[in-house]
């Protein structure tokens, strides 16, 4: 499959059921404040648009750089083959879809919900030469506009935290999956070491929002992207949530003595 033009596309909603805290609520989160579920997406959307142009600049800010490690880490663990076919949320830039063709992997989508980002992902294929077996479609996680198990690996990396409803992402993953297939999520997640966690609470929350203000003009954004982490489930809580999907063999590695984790799980 092959397509360089980014597609706007759009399922008919799928029953994913709900949860506490997901669906059944009339709020949701966006960061530290609650807001009308309608509301988030239309307020994330705005984030993105305002940072695609420098969401690496803004991954480095975060991540002092390790980002590129841990992602590195979680390519290994997708095992990219010949004959499997990727999909990836929240794709971004590109970094995952990128390492999954860079090492050797089989056809791959790579979508986000936000326009500007996959526009950001699509030029840097191009630039790369990953031009071959790639589409780029805009896709709302929640809501995936392909058939029942049609996919071999389905990834989503720094995204799920910015989804409203997440179950239903994970349930929308598990759908799309081929029995035998794997689903992948790398996110910042809780600290696990007691004497990092003031250390990082002081540049999540003193120094990010004052270098996105000085380097990208946007304090407002960093400030939210900061305030999601933590609003984020810790590892159990989303292994509990992968399972509640539906997910076989959820296991979790926390990385960076849990500033991010990979989560994974398999449909059988």
């Amino acid at each position: 499959m092959t397509d360089n033009a980014p597609h706007n596309l759009h399922a008919a909603p799928h029953s994913t059921g709900t949860a506490p805290g997901t669906a059944a609520d009339d709020t949701a989160d966006f960061g530290f404040r609650a807001v009308p579920r309608e509301e988030k997406k239309p307020l994330v959307r705005a984030v993105f648009d305002s940072v695609a142009s420098r969401y690496d600049v803004m991954n480095d800010l975060m991540s002092l750089g390790i980002h590129r490690v841990w992602k590195r880490i979680f390519n290994a663990e997708l095992a990219p083959q010949p004959g499997l076919k990727l999909l990836d949320l929240a794709g971004g830039t590109g970094d995952v879809t990128f390492g999954w063709l860079a090492g050797g992997g089989g056809p791959a989508i790579m979508t986000d919900i936000n326009a500007n980002m996959l526009s950001v992902g699509r030029d840097r294929a191009i630039s790369r030469g990953y031009v071959s077996d790639l589409s780029f479609c805009v896709v709302d996680a929640e809501q995936i506009p392909l058939p029942d198990r049609c996919m071999d690996r389905v990834t989503i990396s720094f995204g799920l935290r910015n989804c409203t409803d997440k179950l239903a992402v994970l349930k929308e993953a598990r759908r799309v999956l081929k029995p035998g297939g794997r689903f992948l999520c790398l996110e910042f997640s809780r600290v696990q070491v007691a004497a990092l966690a003031p250390i990082y609470d002081a540049w999540s929350f003193k120094v990010l929002p004052t270098m996105g203000s000085l380097i990208a003009k946007d304090r407002d954004s960093y400030q939210y992207l900061a305030e999601s982490i933590r609003m984020f489930p810790d590892q159990e809580t989303l292994a509990d949530m992968f399972r509640e999907a539906g997910f076989s063999h959820v296991r979790y590695q926390s990385l960076s003595g849990g500033i991010a984790a990979i989560h994974s799980g398999w449909r059988l």
